[in-house]
């Protein structure tokens, strides 16, 4: 049994920044404050540290009542921002899901730093929500993201897990767990600087199913 933890921006998918637009009318409604975060850098990023982040921008107030009313704001309203950009769904993502979908040896689970409500946004805009039916682990407080890889690590019920993402985070709160973990150079890091931090496996992008299959030792 092999458990899969999917990281989703800039791995599954790219919004093309339109979550961005959510963001910035969070933000106005909590701080009272109109301003871009369009050059805000957040590739790896929890929701909750974006959160706190650009609160403090605009000289707002970080505590955790006020952070978690800017996630609840947007994390409602998400889906009625995702058409404003071109996302996509990132090359091999679906093709690998489907054809791992009907196997009862592998579960698919997700590992993000989204919120539950700005996780679901994204997959079902993009139609992978039926995808990930067992869940995962989610944005929900402070702490670095291998916080939420140890949240996460049950789901696996013992199974070999692999964590994959596109970002450095992603490879430490896999080795911070203990997960083999797989950096694609889908987003906004190089092959060259993912190497740096020794993932179990390097990908450009993601190959075809039979493939990833292969280097994932199923048969």
């Amino acid at each position: 049994m092999k458990a899969l933890f999917w990281d989703i921006d800039g791995t599954l998918l790219t919004t093309a920044r339109a979550g961005v637009f959510s963001l910035e009318a969070a933000l106005e409604e909590v701080s009272g404050v109109r301003t871009s975060l369009q050059g805000m850098a957040t590739a790896g990023m929890t929701d909750y540290s974006i959160a706190e982040a650009a609160l403090a921008r605009v000289g707002h107030a970080t505590d955790e009542e006020i952070v978690q009313r800017f996630l609840r704001i947007h994390g409602e309203q998400l889906a009625g921002f995702l058409h404003r950009r071109e996302g996509e769904v990132l090359p091999g993502v679906r093709e690998i899901l489907k054809d791992l979908d009907p196997r009862d040896d592998v579960a698919n689970l997700l590992l993000t730093g989204n919120t539950e409500a700005g996780a679901a946004a994204k997959l079902a805009h993009y139609g992978l929500d039926g995808f990930f039916r067992l869940g995962g682990a989610f944005s929900v407080g402070p702490g670095e993201r291998a916080e939420i890889a140890r949240r996460a690590l049950p789901f696996a019920n013992g199974a070999e897990a692999f964590v994959i993402g596109d970002t450095p985070a992603d490879i430490e709160c896999g080795n911070a767990v203990g997960a083999r973990t797989i950096a694609v150079a889908t987003g906004s890091y190089t092959a060259a600087q993912l190497a740096e931090h020794e993932p179990w496996l390097l990908l450009e992008r993601l190959p075809g199913p039979a493939r990833f299959r292969e280097l994932l030792g199923l048969g």
